[in-house]
């Protein structure tokens, strides 16, 4: 699943302009943060307890589904599981969590030591070396955990060459999707999961305040994007992405090449977040540097009643996409559309979040998982005019078996977007 920072990062010119500064701003940036201080030394990271917990429900579900174990590779999905962080190459590294017994973590003889430093528990590493197999060593694994048959599930971003040379190793079995059993366990956060999202939330936010008055005349996309990330960075969280959408480039969701500057009059559109302990936020701001036109102040109100509609829909046993469908609808009175088209909402209500910043379900028509406690997501109607402007506003909540609850306020208006 591509999140915002993946696309910023790899969408060429756009991810260029909405995230590096032009040479000499990261100095100005910095001092313009230099008064700032960490908020996130009280943030408590995913105990070791709470990671054997997760794999000890993710093999619940397998039992129930008639899994005999779940393939993981370096990704967000092992780090939710044992802790272990690690990047995807052509080197296979990742986890078999049989349906029954230990884990066990396969991965590069020459990384094994790197590997073992972000074990959160478990001491069943499989190491290959360059000519050999590593998919002969998640077979082995298998039987002796006493498996010689049976079903493997792998968790659904798993690549297809992982697949595929499991499927060649482990000739007994049949490979199936294990989203059911990563879903089960990765939708619903728990209270620590929670905390966190929260305080990475409240890093975003304070950025942004601090960042509002500095906007200036002539400023670029990258010297707005750079005060953000560097306030975020003297906050304590990680930086995520920083997106800044100036005039007519916030009519596009994901912005335009055009360069852009502020200007009087014109549309600043903000989308940024970042993470604290693996956990992100996600937050969008949009307002006017100078005084808001009366159709810029019209559009904006009709968003943020978008917003409202949502919260007022969301309750535990709601399908996701009803809450979206409600939304649509009440842009389409005011004229907007109809469906997808602009000017309009032309994308999706929200998306879930959590250790990713986009995770499984959304906020999307014909989405009929049920809300329930615990899953997050992002609120974040917007209308768009090609050619004019866009207004985007987002706060992301999660559920509880009273309804949504934010994990930051809504903004109160265009005039006074962070109160």
């Amino acid at each position: 699943m591509v999140s915002k920072r993946d696309f910023l990062k790899y969408s060429g010119v756009l991810g260029l302009a909405a995230t590096i500064a032009p040479a000499g701003s990261a100095a100005s940036a910095a001092s313009a943060s230099s008064g700032l201080k960490k908020i996130t030394g009280g943030a408590q990271p995913i105990t070791v307890s709470e990671r054997k917990a997760r794999v000890a429900r993710a093999q619940r579900l397998m039992q129930q589904a008639g899994i005999d174990a779940l393939l993981l590779e370096a990704g967000s999905a092992l780090v939710y599981f044992t802790g272990v962080r690690w990047w995807r190459s052509e080197r296979f590294t990742g986890a078999i969590i049989p349906a029954e017994g230990d884990i066990a973590i396969v991965t590069p003889y020459f990384e094994e030591p790197s590997v073992r430093e972000s074990m959160s528990f478990g001491d069943d590493v499989r190491t290959w070396h360059e000519h050999e197999n590593p998919f002969a060593l998640v077979a082995g694994v298998l039987a002796e955990r006493g498996m010689k048959s049976g079903k493997i599930a792998v968790e659904e971003t798993v690549r297809h060459f992982v697949v595929e040379g499991v499927q060649q190793a482990a000739l007994g079995f049949t490979i199936v999707s294990g989203k059911a059993v990563t879903r089960g366990c990765r939708m619903y956060k728990s209270a620590a999961e929670i905390a966190l999202m929260q305080v990475a939330s409240d890093v975003t936010i304070a950025a942004y305040r601090h960042v509002y008055p500095q906007v200036d005349r002539g400023m670029t996309s990258a010297d707005i994007s750079a005060l953000m990330d560097q306030a975020t960075k003297a906050l304590g969280g990680r930086t995520g992405f920083s997106m800044a959408l100036l005039n007519e480039a916030s009519a596009y969701p994901h912005g335009t090449d055009q360069p852009q500057e502020a200007k009087e009059g014109g549309i600043i559109l903000m989308d940024c977040g970042c993470s604290v302990h693996d956990y992100e936020s996600d937050i969008s701001r949009t307002w006017v540097f100078g005084e808001p036109s009366r159709k810029q102040r019209e559009v904006w109100n009709t968003v943020k009643r978008g917003q409202e509609l949502a919260l007022e829909t969301a309750a535990v046993g709601t399908p996701a996409g009803k809450i979206d469908d409600v939304v649509r609808a009440y842009y389409e009175s005011k004229g907007y559309g109809p469906g997808y088209k602009t000017p309009g909402l032309s994308h999706r209500l929200g998306h879930g979040i959590g250790m990713d910043g986009h995770e499984p379900v959304n906020f999307v028509h014909g989405e009929m998982t049920a809300l329930a406690p615990g899953m997050c997501f992002s609120n974040e109607p917007g209308i768009y005019i090609f050619g004019e402007f866009g207004v985007r506003l987002e706060d992301c909540l999660y559920m509880t078996e009273d309804g949504p609850q934010l994990f930051t306020a809504l903004s109160p208006s265009i005039d006074a977007p962070f109160g």
